[in-house]
């Protein structure tokens, strides 16, 4: 998604919506004439038009913010024909593709008990995601993303269901701190847990102003670190809009959709994004699970190889023009003629906090 990430997931001023690793993408990506992609989070469109202007091709862009379909309805226009944009989260990109139509390349898809109700999927030549949220969301004090804004406590991609305020207000003590130290990776989170149900018993939290006030009491930075409230703020936005599950859903959903030598390129911009990412590729690819002393039994057939073993991060150019792309890292695999495989139980557990119930196929049950 254009000017996803960063740095400052959380918070931030205003930025330009810069395709973050736009060059590092297509080279991943290679658009060709003729080829069918996903790009699952539009956003700005950067990464669509990126890819529309490198080949005669078609792009199917999702995204869950009513915003960003409103706003992308110019670009539609522009590419005539060549772009169909969708609102829907990319852990639904079968469905969309599905619905979008007009692909005659299908075959049966993997095991039925990785996908039981899908009888035949379309093919795609690549897929592009881009992990977090948007400058756009960020830079709108409405939206309730960043604490440098004031505004309504909300975090809310789709504009629907369970708000940021909605959860610090109703959750327990206990969930509240698995969320801040799970998602954040915040030190502090029992502490912060605990000062919010206390205070409010008097007030509820309705804005990010008196969230980030609270816990900048709790935690103290110094001269050049981070916001205090950033890695709440992170955890809260993490867990509102169900992301790393719906990451682990739509890598799955990935593989079932590429046809052999299909190309899959997804970018994060934090530890926890990346891991899943990491940890499924290496899965898929055969470099995953075992060791010398105890090797993996019955391995199946890798359905990814990969020309990289590690992440491409940004150069230093890249990086002083668009700070928000410090933190970025692209891991990519190209589709092997495998048969799709079963969700893998790692990356679903890393996506899922502790003490949630596991979700079969990936999915909240």
């Amino acid at each position: 998604m254009s000017g996803r990430g960063g740095g400052n997931p959380s918070g931030g001023g205003p930025a330009p919506h810069v395709p973050v690793l736009l060059a590092e993408v297509l080279a991943a990506l290679k658009p060709r004439d003729g080829e069918t992609y996903l790009d699952g989070t539009f956003g700005a469109g950067g990464y669509t038009r990126g890819i529309l202007a490198a080949a005669d091709c078609k792009v199917i862009a999702l995204d869950r913010d009513p915003n960003a379909i409103r706003d992308g309805q110019a670009m539609v226009a522009e590419f005539g024909g060549r772009l169909t944009l969708i609102e829907t989260p990319f852990s639904e990109m079968e469905e969309a593709v599905a619905q979008s139509g007009g692909f005659a390349s299908e075959v049966e898809s993997g095991p039925r008990e990785a996908n039981p109700t899908q009888q035949k999927t379309a093919l795609l030549d690549g897929i592009v995601l881009d992990i977090g949220v948007s400058s756009m969301q960020l830079d709108q004090a409405e939206r309730g993303f960043s604490f440098r804004f004031a505004g309504p406590l909300d975090m809310r991609m789709a504009q629907d269901g369970e708000s940021a305020a909605d959860l610090v207000n109703t959750r327990s003590e206990a969930e509240l701190a698995d969320i801040f130290y799970h998602y954040g990776e915040e030190r502090l989170a029992r502490s912060i847990a605990r000062a919010i149900v206390h205070d409010r018993k008097d007030k509820p939290f309705e804005t990010t102003k008196d969230l980030a006030d609270l816990i900048g009491r709790i935690v103290h930075s110094k001269p050049g670190d981070i916001h205090p409230a950033t890695r709440s703020f992170q955890a809260l936005r993490i867990a509102v809009n169900d992301e790393l599950n719906e990451l682990a859903n739509a890598l799955h959903a990935a593989e079932r959709l590429l046809k052999p030598g299909g190309r899959l390129v997804v970018v994060s911009f934090h530890s926890l994004e990346d891991r899943i990412v990491k940890v499924f590729l290496a899965a898929r690819s055969g470099r995953g699970g075992g060791s010398r002393h105890a090797p993996v039994q019955g391995v199946e057939a890798p359905t990814f190889r990969l020309e990289t073993r590690g992440a491409i991060t940004a150069t230093d150019e890249e990086c002083r023009a668009n700070p928000r792309a410090r933190s970025a890292k692209l891991r990519a695999g190209i589709r092997t003629d495998a048969p799709a495989l079963r969700p893998d139980a790692q990356v679903i557990e890393l996506a899922r906090l502790p003490d949630q119930p596991a979700r079969k196929g990936g999915k909240r049950r």
